[in-house]
């Protein structure tokens, strides 16, 4: 009789989108099983906003040249009180998708409420109980920097997501103006 069939493992790039910082997380996820890749954050000088892009862009292909993964998950962005940053935000991300896009990778997004619920098991989380979780639901030593937790937070949402992350509990919570009431 024929051993059982397994899928091959997934490896999953959550980006966690900023035009001074942008998180980036790889983790590899085998059946229900994750395991830690490499995470870091790319930061683009104060420099000319089409310069900042470049690097943002260059530096997710260069990520995703070096360690190969198979799909993607990036954080969607929310309407700020600050519609210029909302804006300069949203030019980030659409620096982030290219990378991934060129790569002829499949791209997710979720919603920060999305990705703290998958995570930590509430939409209102603090980005230190993301790190926490993070830290544990990956093995690490030590919590990771902020953007990178949040990338890597974004990659475990996705890896969730095929065991039914899209029935995430999301009644009660509207966005006003960039909060949650």
């Amino acid at each position: 009789m024929p051993a059982p069939l397994t899928a091959p493992p997934r490896r999953i790039l959550g980006i966690d989108p900023g035009l001074r910082a942008t998180g980036f997380g790889i983790i590899s996820v085998a059946g229900n099983a994750l395991s830690y890749v490499t995470c870091g954050c790319i930061r683009s000088s104060s420099g000319e906003l089409p310069a900042r892009l470049k690097v943002i862009l260059d530096d997710l292909r260069e990520v995703i040249d070096r360690h190969q993964p198979t799909e993607v998950a990036i954080e969607k962005v929310f309407v700020n009180v600050n519609p210029q940053s909302t804006l300069l935000l949203g030019q980030a991300r659409g620096a982030a998708i290219s990378a991934a896009v060129l790569a002829d990778l499949p791209v997710a997004e979720y919603t920060a409420l999305q990705v703290k619920q998958a995570v930590v098991g509430h939409g209102k989380a603090a980005k230190e109980q993301v790190q926490e979780m993070v830290r544990r639901l990956l093995r690490l030593p030590g919590a990771p920097l902020p953007d990178a937790a949040d990338a890597l937070a974004c990659a475990i949402a996705h890896a969730h997501a095929a065991q039914g992350l899209s029935g995430l509990r999301t009644a009660g919570y509207r966005v006003r103006r960039g909060r949650i009431v």
